[in-house]
């Protein structure tokens, strides 16, 4: 699987927007933070609504199948979102520093994760990881897992002094929890039968599918820090 030069293109520039934004409400102050995952939380929800209704045009009906969904979007949105909001709150449990390092901790594994396996996948992948979503591959995977680890790690340990063990849960979990993240999400687009879940941002689709990983790796570090720390 060779490298498309213009759909990286394409993907590199609204990447910079995008951390650039993220970047901003992330490290600015509580209530930017706050203000930030709230706009992701309600883009979230509608395309998840979205997503619903194209799989059953009847999801409404009641006590079945409205009650089913709201479930499902409860586990898989709001409990996601407030195990950040509970991380950012109690990041100084784990590092000193400023209340945004865990939750960026988790995203920045999130992103060289999912960078590095790109890559990989692209110039190395040949056996395909699942079905669901046919162009990642093991090697991409095991890759930008093994990648992820080691940058975060490393550059956690040497540059800010931070606990080798705590930042290799982080990172292997948000590697792991948030592939899996990617591929539930492919699974409900494949149902709903669209290619992407919104089209806010160009080469990467809607909020579902820039924030898929972060569904899943989100309260997956929370539980690990839980059990483990």
């Amino acid at each position: 699987m060779g490298l498309n030069f213009a759909t990286l293109k394409t993907r590199a520039i609204t990447a910079i927007v995008f951390v650039v934004i993220m970047l901003g409400g992330i490290l600015w102050n509580e209530w930017s933070f706050r203000f930030l995952f709230q706009i992701i939380l309600i883009g979230c929800i509608a395309e998840l609504i979205k997503l619903i209704s194209f799989i059953n045009p009847n999801y409404t009906k009641f006590p079945m199948p409205i009650l089913k969904y709201l479930a499902f979007g409860f586990a898989y949105i709001f409990l996601p979102f407030a195990s950040i909001q509970d991380l950012y709150k109690h990041s100084a449990d784990y590092f000193t520093g400023p209340n945004w390092v865990l939750p960026m901790l988790i995203i920045a594994s999130i992103w060289v994760n999912d960078t590095m396996a790109y890559f990989v996948g692209s110039l190395l992948g040949k056996t395909p990881l699942s079905p669901i979503s046919p162009k990642k591959t093991w090697e991409g995977t095991i890759g930008g897992a093994v990648l992820a680890i080691l940058v975060i790690g490393i550059g956690g340990y040497f540059i800010l002094n931070f606990s080798i063990k705590t930042l290799v849960l982080i990172a292997a979990t948000a590697a792991i929890a948030g592939t899996l993240g990617d591929l539930l999400e492919s699974k409900i687009k494949r149902m709903a039968g669209v290619k992407d879940s919104g089209n806010i941002m160009p080469g990467h689709g809607g909020f579902l599918d820039r924030f898929d990983s972060l569904l899943l790796a989100a309260p997956a570090v929370w539980l690990v820090l839980k059990l483990f720390l």
